[in-house]
């Protein structure tokens, strides 16, 4: 368990770390340096989470054709490549296109590790292995911010800390080419009635959480930094470390989501479920009402934080129980749904915010999240799918 759940791991780190929230974490220096308007930073960072759609897709094919090693590897080549574009990037335009390919690399690196659990692991190992795995987001997350934190307290240019993320991302691709050693074997091709068995009542659930997801997530790793930024930044350090605190704080109490699996033992899918929702609706709401207050961001990021690496851990685990013969194309529906609130959520909202203001933006966000929370009765949770005929 501890070889899957390592190189695991180390690939979300990289994919969900900085190839996923580093446009957000360095938002506000890319504007100084491109002179980007919010509605173009929507855009570039919609663009990156369409990478991870098509990363995501690719993913899958390859799976059934070469096995789960060969869709991480790429992925962290992609996210080598697109971390190095956006180091030395001398427009908004290559800016845009690191931005898309580091971020496929999310889609490559994460549903293989479903399948490669299922291959080598036990039943009663993988739900610990594969929570492990997606809270290898949080330590992306935490150490992302704190190479931000000291490029604001430094003077150290950002180029430097991308340039250090594509050699991670490299050290990484590496790593993984070694640990993955027996999961090469072609997981073959699944029959096209595979898809129509994805669609039942009891899914559905799961993929209303995935939209609020993506939708809700996808705003606030892109806005929330640049609003403490633009408010001001945080009383006492400089305006340059407000999106690292934010950051540091949202990967370091997103290391909670290792606890998952042992917390839905304890109260229950259902109740876990509105529970991350009332964080994520709480922690948005925190960044539109108390920008420049330290404490209020430390928590708002933090709420994040656990939201994030609890629900994708929960997503994983969700899925490959609902479909226990589909467990790589079931995660993969799920991230897609993800995928699309990414994409949909930062233009619209990026839109929202240069006609009303960033502050109705995010309590708007807010008020999805919290919906979803009053939406997800436990009567209607399952973790087990109903059959179709």
């Amino acid at each position: 368990m501890t070889r899957i759940a390592s190189a695991g791991s180390a690939a979300t780190a990289i994919a969900f770390g900085p190839a996923r929230v580093g446009f957000g974490l360095f938002l506000p220096q890319f504007r100084d340096t491109f002179s980007i308007s919010t509605s173009t930073a929507g855009m570039i960072s919609s663009l990156g989470f369409a990478g991870f759609l098509i990363g995501l897709f690719c993913s899958y094919k390859l799976i059934a054709l070469a096995g789960p090693r060969v869709p991480v590897v790429c992925g962290m080549v992609f996210a080598t490549i697109g971390l190095a574009m956006v180091a030395v990037a001398p427009d908004p335009i290559v800016l845009a296109v690191g931005v898309a390919l580091a971020s496929a690399s999310a889609g490559f690196s994460w549903t293989p590790f479903n399948n490669a659990a299922q291959r080598v692991l036990y039943d009663r190992d993988r739900p610990e292995a594969l929570a492990a795995i997606s809270s290898g987001t949080a330590i992306g997350v935490l150490l992302s911010g704190v190479l931000a934190l000291v490029v604001a307290v430094s003077g150290f240019g950002w180029r430097v800390v991308w340039t250090i993320f594509a050699v991670g991302a490299g050290g990484a691709a590496l790593a993984n080419l070694v640990a993955l050693f027996d999961t090469v074997e072609p997981a073959g091709k699944a029959p096209p009635r595979k898809w129509h068995d994805l669609v039942t009542w009891s899914a559905i659930p799961l993929y209303l959480v995935a939209l609020s997801f993506g939708l809700t997530n996808g705003i606030y790793v892109t806005f929330a930094a640049d609003r403490v930024a633009e408010q001001g930044g945080l009383a006492g350090l400089p305006s340059e470390a407000s999106g690292a605190i934010v950051f540091c704080a949202y990967g370091a109490l997103g290391l909670f989501g290792l606890l998952t699996a042992r917390i839905k033992s304890v109260i229950g899918l259902a109740w876990l479920l509105r529970g991350l929702s009332v964080c994520a609706a709480l922690s948005i709401a925190l960044i539109a009402w108390a920008p420049t207050s330290l404490d209020g961001v430390i928590v708002s990021a933090g709420l994040q934080g656990v939201f994030v690496m609890m629900i994708s851990a929960v997503l994983s685990l969700w899925s490959e129980r609902l479909f226990p013969d589909l467990p790589s194309l079931s995660f993969t529906a799920a991230l897609f749904i993800t995928g699309l609130g990414n994409i949909l959520g930062p233009i619209a909202a990026g839109r929202a915010s240069s006609a009303f203001g960033a502050e109705p933006m995010f309590w708007g966000t807010a008020a999805l999240a919290f919906v979803t929370a009053l939406i997800l009765r436990p009567r209607c949770i399952r973790e087990k799918a109903m059959t179709v005929a």
